[in-house]
Protein backbone atom coordinates (compact mmCIF):
# COMPACT_ATOMS: atom_id res chain seq x y z
CA UNK A 1 0.00 0.00 0.00
CA UNK A 2 1.08 3.81 -0.79
CA UNK A 3 2.77 5.06 2.19
CA UNK A 4 0.85 8.53 4.15
CA UNK A 5 2.56 10.82 1.73
CA UNK A 6 1.50 9.21 -1.10
CA UNK A 7 5.08 7.85 -2.42
CA UNK A 8 5.59 3.77 -3.45
CA UNK A 9 5.90 1.36 -0.28
CA UNK A 10 9.50 0.55 -0.63
CA UNK A 11 8.40 -3.02 1.49
CA UNK A 12 6.55 -4.26 -1.85
CA UNK A 13 10.09 -5.49 -3.27
CA UNK A 14 10.11 -7.84 -0.12
CA UNK A 15 6.69 -9.28 -1.26
CA UNK A 16 6.99 -13.26 -2.30
CA UNK A 17 5.70 -12.68 -4.94
CA UNK A 18 7.97 -10.00 -6.32
CA UNK A 19 10.61 -11.66 -5.52
CA UNK A 20 12.36 -13.14 -8.26
CA UNK A 21 14.17 -16.97 -8.66
CA UNK A 22 18.24 -16.70 -9.39
CA UNK A 23 17.72 -20.11 -11.40
CA UNK A 24 15.57 -18.54 -14.06
CA UNK A 25 18.29 -15.58 -14.64
CA UNK A 26 18.36 -17.20 -18.16
CA UNK A 27 14.80 -17.90 -18.94
CA UNK A 28 14.18 -16.62 -22.17
CA UNK A 29 17.64 -18.42 -23.20
CA UNK A 30 16.43 -21.79 -22.77
CA UNK A 31 14.80 -24.35 -25.17
CA UNK A 32 10.67 -24.13 -25.63
CA UNK A 33 10.22 -27.36 -24.49
CA UNK A 34 12.28 -26.64 -21.00
CA UNK A 35 10.06 -23.88 -20.40
CA UNK A 36 6.89 -25.71 -20.91
CA UNK A 37 8.18 -28.39 -18.40
CA UNK A 38 9.14 -25.39 -16.06
CA UNK A 39 5.61 -24.02 -16.59
CA UNK A 40 4.05 -27.28 -15.74
CA UNK A 41 5.73 -27.66 -12.89
CA UNK A 42 5.18 -24.55 -11.12
CA UNK A 43 1.30 -25.46 -11.89
CA UNK A 44 1.70 -28.65 -10.15
CA UNK A 45 2.82 -27.19 -6.99
CA UNK A 46 -0.05 -24.96 -6.85
CA UNK A 47 -2.12 -27.87 -4.84
CA UNK A 48 0.28 -28.52 -2.52
CA UNK A 49 -0.13 -24.66 -1.41
CA UNK A 50 -3.75 -24.78 -1.65
CA UNK A 51 -3.43 -28.35 0.22
CA UNK A 52 -1.87 -26.66 3.63
CA UNK A 53 -4.76 -23.91 3.37
CA UNK A 54 -7.64 -26.45 2.96
CA UNK A 55 -8.91 -26.23 6.44
CA UNK A 56 -9.55 -22.19 6.66
CA UNK A 57 -10.74 -22.54 3.16
CA UNK A 58 -13.59 -24.94 4.71
CA UNK A 59 -13.99 -22.68 7.69
CA UNK A 60 -14.50 -19.72 5.21
CA UNK A 61 -17.14 -21.42 3.32
CA UNK A 62 -19.06 -22.64 6.48
CA UNK A 63 -19.23 -19.08 7.52
CA UNK A 64 -20.64 -17.96 3.78
CA UNK A 65 -22.72 -20.48 4.06
CA UNK A 66 -24.49 -19.21 7.13
CA UNK A 67 -24.89 -15.72 5.95
CA UNK A 68 -26.12 -16.81 2.84
CA UNK A 69 -28.78 -19.45 4.29
CA UNK A 70 -29.95 -16.21 5.79
CA UNK A 71 -30.23 -14.75 2.41
CA UNK A 72 -27.22 -13.01 2.41
CA UNK A 73 -24.77 -12.41 -0.90
CA UNK A 74 -21.25 -13.44 -1.48
CA UNK A 75 -19.56 -10.94 -3.23
CA UNK A 76 -15.98 -10.81 -4.69
CA UNK A 77 -13.62 -7.89 -4.29
CA UNK A 78 -10.27 -7.72 -6.07
CA UNK A 79 -8.25 -5.88 -8.86
CA UNK A 80 -6.25 -6.74 -11.78
CA UNK A 81 -6.00 -10.51 -12.04
CA UNK A 82 -7.52 -11.30 -8.62
CA UNK A 83 -10.80 -9.46 -9.81
CA UNK A 84 -10.75 -10.47 -13.00
CA UNK A 85 -11.34 -14.39 -11.42
CA UNK A 86 -14.04 -12.98 -9.16
CA UNK A 87 -16.27 -11.83 -11.81
CA UNK A 88 -15.24 -15.31 -13.66
CA UNK A 89 -16.24 -17.33 -10.80
CA UNK A 90 -19.26 -15.41 -9.90
CA UNK A 91 -20.65 -15.18 -13.77
CA UNK A 92 -20.37 -18.89 -13.82
CA UNK A 93 -22.86 -19.57 -10.81
CA UNK A 94 -26.47 -18.43 -12.06
CA UNK A 95 -26.22 -20.86 -14.81
CA UNK A 96 -24.04 -23.47 -13.10
CA UNK A 97 -26.81 -23.36 -9.68
CA UNK A 98 -29.49 -21.34 -10.68
CA UNK A 99 -29.31 -18.46 -8.62
CA UNK A 100 -30.87 -15.10 -9.24
CA UNK A 101 -28.53 -12.95 -10.68
CA UNK A 102 -27.01 -10.55 -8.24
CA UNK A 103 -26.74 -13.22 -5.49
CA UNK A 104 -22.65 -13.75 -6.28
CA UNK A 105 -21.56 -10.55 -7.10
CA UNK A 106 -18.33 -9.21 -8.21
CA UNK A 107 -16.29 -5.79 -8.02
CA UNK A 108 -13.32 -5.08 -9.76
CA UNK A 109 -11.08 -1.58 -9.41
CA UNK A 110 -11.82 0.14 -12.35
CA UNK A 111 -15.10 -1.69 -12.95
CA UNK A 112 -16.30 -2.93 -16.01
CA UNK A 113 -13.67 -1.58 -18.14
CA UNK A 114 -10.74 -3.58 -16.52
CA UNK A 115 -12.18 -6.90 -17.72
CA UNK A 116 -10.21 -6.33 -20.73
CA UNK A 117 -7.81 -3.56 -20.21
CA UNK A 118 -5.52 -2.23 -17.30
CA UNK A 119 -7.14 -0.03 -15.22
CA UNK A 120 -4.12 2.57 -13.87
CA UNK A 121 -3.79 3.41 -10.69
CA UNK A 122 -7.22 1.71 -9.97
CA UNK A 123 -5.73 -0.77 -7.59
CA UNK A 124 -4.63 1.91 -5.48
CA UNK A 125 -7.91 3.33 -4.43
CA UNK A 126 -9.19 1.97 -1.58
CA UNK A 127 -11.99 4.33 -1.57
CA UNK A 128 -12.84 3.48 -4.87
CA UNK A 129 -13.72 0.17 -2.92
CA UNK A 130 -16.04 1.79 -0.39
CA UNK A 131 -17.91 3.29 -2.98
CA UNK A 132 -18.40 0.01 -4.67
CA UNK A 133 -20.04 -1.91 -1.96
CA UNK A 134 -22.66 0.70 -0.70
CA UNK A 135 -23.63 0.64 -4.16
CA UNK A 136 -23.90 -2.70 -3.77
CA UNK A 137 -25.57 -1.89 -0.66
CA UNK A 138 -23.43 -4.71 1.42
CA UNK A 139 -25.29 -5.60 4.59
CA UNK A 140 -24.33 -7.33 7.74
CA UNK A 141 -25.81 -11.20 6.02
CA UNK A 142 -23.39 -10.40 3.34
CA UNK A 143 -20.48 -12.49 2.48
CA UNK A 144 -17.36 -10.31 1.03
CA UNK A 145 -14.23 -12.10 -0.06
CA UNK A 146 -11.02 -9.72 -0.35
CA UNK A 147 -8.49 -11.13 -3.32
CA UNK A 148 -5.23 -9.90 -3.64
CA UNK A 149 -1.76 -11.82 -4.12
CA UNK A 150 0.11 -9.41 -2.47
CA UNK A 151 -2.43 -9.44 0.50
CA UNK A 152 -1.95 -5.85 0.46
CA UNK A 153 -3.82 -4.35 -2.96
CA UNK A 154 -5.55 -1.09 -1.21
CA UNK A 155 -8.62 -2.11 -3.09
CA UNK A 156 -9.51 -5.36 -1.88
CA UNK A 157 -8.01 -3.86 2.04
CA UNK A 158 -10.37 -1.21 1.41
CA UNK A 159 -13.50 -3.52 0.28
CA UNK A 160 -12.12 -5.68 3.33
CA UNK A 161 -12.26 -3.31 6.23
CA UNK A 162 -15.59 -1.45 4.71
CA UNK A 163 -17.08 -4.71 4.57
CA UNK A 164 -16.31 -5.50 8.20
CA UNK A 165 -17.64 -1.79 9.11
CA UNK A 166 -20.47 -2.62 7.97
CA UNK A 167 -20.98 -6.17 10.02
CA UNK A 168 -20.72 -8.43 6.90
CA UNK A 169 -18.77 -11.19 6.92
CA UNK A 170 -15.01 -11.11 5.63
CA UNK A 171 -13.10 -13.57 3.88
CA UNK A 172 -9.18 -12.68 3.00
CA UNK A 173 -7.26 -14.67 0.16
CA UNK A 174 -4.02 -13.91 -0.55
CA UNK A 175 -0.94 -15.47 -1.59
CA UNK A 176 1.61 -14.44 0.88
CA UNK A 177 2.20 -15.19 4.76
CA UNK A 178 0.71 -12.42 7.14
CA UNK A 179 -0.38 -10.17 4.96
CA UNK A 180 -2.17 -6.69 6.40
CA UNK A 181 -4.99 -8.40 4.43
CA UNK A 182 -5.01 -10.90 7.78
CA UNK A 183 -5.84 -7.73 9.96
CA UNK A 184 -9.18 -6.96 8.46
CA UNK A 185 -10.26 -10.28 7.71
CA UNK A 186 -12.64 -12.58 9.52
CA UNK A 187 -11.28 -15.97 8.50
CA UNK A 188 -7.60 -15.57 6.04
CA UNK A 189 -6.73 -17.85 3.66
CA UNK A 190 -3.25 -18.01 2.69
CA UNK A 191 -1.83 -19.73 -0.22
CA UNK A 192 1.64 -19.26 -0.15
CA UNK A 193 2.94 -20.39 -3.86
CA UNK A 194 6.35 -19.10 -4.10
CA UNK A 195 7.93 -16.84 -6.87
CA UNK A 196 6.38 -16.59 -9.80
CA UNK A 197 8.39 -17.63 -13.29
CA UNK A 198 7.82 -14.53 -14.77
CA UNK A 199 9.00 -12.54 -11.29
CA UNK A 200 5.80 -10.73 -10.15
CA UNK A 201 3.70 -11.96 -12.60
CA UNK A 202 0.81 -13.30 -10.26
CA UNK A 203 -1.44 -13.93 -13.31
CA UNK A 204 0.71 -17.21 -13.02
CA UNK A 205 1.03 -19.36 -9.77
CA UNK A 206 -0.70 -16.94 -7.57
CA UNK A 207 -3.81 -16.78 -10.22
CA UNK A 208 -4.20 -20.48 -10.34
CA UNK A 209 -4.22 -21.09 -7.03
CA UNK A 210 -6.60 -18.53 -5.99
CA UNK A 211 -9.31 -19.93 -8.88
CA UNK A 212 -8.83 -23.51 -7.07
CA UNK A 213 -9.89 -21.60 -3.90
CA UNK A 214 -12.66 -19.31 -5.59
CA UNK A 215 -13.99 -22.58 -7.39
CA UNK A 216 -14.00 -24.20 -3.64
CA UNK A 217 -15.91 -21.58 -2.39
CA UNK A 218 -18.55 -20.77 -4.65
CA UNK A 219 -19.05 -24.73 -5.68
CA UNK A 220 -19.22 -26.06 -2.12
CA UNK A 221 -21.13 -23.23 -0.51
CA UNK A 222 -23.57 -24.48 -3.35
CA UNK A 223 -23.71 -27.90 -2.60
CA UNK A 224 -24.46 -27.05 1.31
CA UNK A 225 -27.02 -25.00 -0.02
CA UNK A 226 -28.91 -27.85 -1.79
CA UNK A 227 -28.34 -26.60 -4.98
CA UNK A 228 -26.75 -30.16 -6.15
CA UNK A 229 -28.24 -33.47 -5.80
CA UNK A 230 -25.30 -35.32 -4.96
CA UNK A 231 -23.22 -34.35 -7.99
CA UNK A 232 -26.03 -33.15 -10.16
CA UNK A 233 -26.47 -29.73 -11.27
CA UNK A 234 -30.73 -30.15 -10.49
CA UNK A 235 -30.58 -26.24 -10.30
CA UNK A 236 -29.17 -25.24 -13.98
CA UNK A 237 -30.83 -23.21 -16.23
CA UNK A 238 -31.16 -24.72 -19.79
CA UNK A 239 -30.35 -21.75 -21.82
CA UNK A 240 -29.22 -23.67 -25.06
CA UNK A 241 -29.77 -27.38 -26.62
CA UNK A 242 -26.43 -28.36 -24.99
CA UNK A 243 -27.83 -27.57 -21.61
CA UNK A 244 -31.18 -28.83 -22.41
CA UNK A 245 -30.08 -32.20 -23.34
CA UNK A 246 -28.03 -32.43 -20.52
CA UNK A 247 -31.20 -30.94 -17.93
CA UNK A 248 -33.14 -33.91 -19.45
CA UNK A 249 -30.09 -36.46 -18.81
CA UNK A 250 -29.94 -35.23 -15.22
CA UNK A 251 -33.79 -36.04 -14.19
CA UNK A 252 -33.38 -39.29 -16.05
CA UNK A 253 -30.26 -40.22 -13.81
CA UNK A 254 -32.23 -38.78 -10.59
CA UNK A 255 -35.20 -40.58 -11.27
CA UNK A 256 -33.85 -43.67 -12.65
CA UNK A 257 -36.29 -43.46 -15.78
CA UNK A 258 -35.86 -43.60 -19.37
CA UNK A 259 -35.11 -40.63 -21.58
CA UNK A 260 -38.23 -40.25 -23.21
CA UNK A 261 -40.02 -40.06 -19.84
CA UNK A 262 -37.50 -37.70 -18.17
CA UNK A 263 -37.70 -35.65 -21.68
CA UNK A 264 -41.39 -35.53 -20.99
CA UNK A 265 -41.40 -34.77 -17.36
CA UNK A 266 -38.94 -31.47 -17.95
CA UNK A 267 -41.58 -30.10 -20.72
CA UNK A 268 -44.27 -30.46 -18.33
CA UNK A 269 -42.33 -28.50 -15.81
CA UNK A 270 -41.52 -25.80 -18.18
CA UNK A 271 -37.76 -27.01 -18.72
CA UNK A 272 -37.16 -27.07 -14.23
CA UNK A 273 -35.15 -29.68 -12.93
CA UNK A 274 -36.14 -30.29 -9.53
CA UNK A 275 -39.65 -30.10 -9.75
CA UNK A 276 -39.40 -32.81 -12.91
CA UNK A 277 -37.78 -35.01 -10.85
CA UNK A 278 -40.40 -34.52 -7.77
CA UNK A 279 -43.02 -34.71 -10.08
CA UNK A 280 -41.88 -38.23 -11.24
CA UNK A 281 -40.32 -39.23 -7.72
CA UNK A 282 -43.20 -38.35 -5.72
CA UNK A 283 -45.85 -39.15 -8.47
CA UNK A 284 -47.56 -35.81 -7.45
CA UNK A 285 -48.22 -33.00 -10.41
CA UNK A 286 -45.49 -30.45 -11.41
CA UNK A 287 -47.98 -27.65 -9.70
CA UNK A 288 -47.29 -29.84 -6.17
CA UNK A 289 -44.14 -30.98 -6.81
CA UNK A 290 -43.08 -26.84 -7.04
CA UNK A 291 -44.64 -26.51 -3.28
CA UNK A 292 -43.06 -29.51 -1.71
CA UNK A 293 -39.92 -28.05 -2.66
CA UNK A 294 -40.52 -24.67 -1.50
CA UNK A 295 -41.96 -25.77 1.69
CA UNK A 296 -38.21 -27.74 1.85
CA UNK A 297 -36.06 -24.57 1.19
CA UNK A 298 -35.81 -25.97 -2.23
CA UNK A 299 -33.72 -28.89 -1.08
CA UNK A 300 -34.42 -31.63 -3.43
CA UNK A 301 -33.05 -34.31 -1.18
CA UNK A 302 -35.07 -33.49 1.91
CA UNK A 303 -38.28 -33.66 -0.58
CA UNK A 304 -37.46 -37.04 -1.64
CA UNK A 305 -37.08 -38.54 1.38
CA UNK A 306 -40.06 -36.82 2.81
Amino acid sequence: MPRADGSPDPTLSALVTESRRPDLADLDLRPTGELVALMHADGASVTSAVERALPRVAAAIDAITARMARGGRLIYAGAGTAGRLGVLDASECPPTFGVASGTVVALIAGGAGAMQAAVEGAEDDAGAAAADLDRSRVAECDSVVAVTASGRTPYAVGAATHARERGALVVGLACTPDPPLATVAHHMIEVVVGPELISGSTRLKAGTAQKLVLNMISTVVMVRLGRTYGDLMVDLHATNDKLRVRAARIVAQAADVPAQVAAAALDAAAGEVKPAIVHLVRGVDVAAARELLAAHDGRLRAVLRA
